[in-house]
């Protein structure tokens, strides 16, 4: 059988633009992130606990679609310092809440987490810092 070379690379040409708006689709539902979760932190703040002042922060998860949050972080640390910043996490959809000691009047904090969720078929982590949020107190 012979084939016009016309009709040939009319037949191509009509092949290449027809996948072209399904590729052009694909890429672009590909760019979107990932489903997760939101994560709720606070600003540092001054607490009593049993006397004693203290430095507290908490993260606790927020909204979630299509994922289920498995843990949350927060942290303080006291701005300048030399140590690393003091960190306590829990677990599922419970608030951690973090306490710094000793308080110093009129230092800067700051607080930062982060919230990890697994999302997808099969299931992988995300997980999302937040923060930080400095207050001087």
């Amino acid at each position: 059988m012979i084939y016009d070379p016309g009709m040939v690379r009319s037949l191509m040409f009509l092949i290449a633009a027809a996948t072209l708006p399904i590729a052009g689709t694909a890429a672009v539902a590909m760019a979107e992130p990932p489903p997760t979760c939101t994560y709720n932190l606070s600003a540092p703040q001054v607490v009593d606990v049993s006397g004693t002042q203290m430095v507290t922060a908490t993260i606790s998860p927020g909204a979630c679609e299509r994922s289920n949050a498995f843990l949350s972080v927060a942290c303080l640390q006291r701005q300048g310092s030399p140590d690393a910043p003091k960190c306590e996490s829990n677990n599922g959809m419970l608030a951690a809440q973090v306490f710094y000691a000793p308080y110093q009047p009129g230092a800067t904090y700051v607080s930062t987490g982060k919230g990890c969720a697994n999302t997808g078929n099969p299931p992988q982590p995300v997980c999302t810092p937040v923060g930080p949020f400095t207050a001087t107190i």
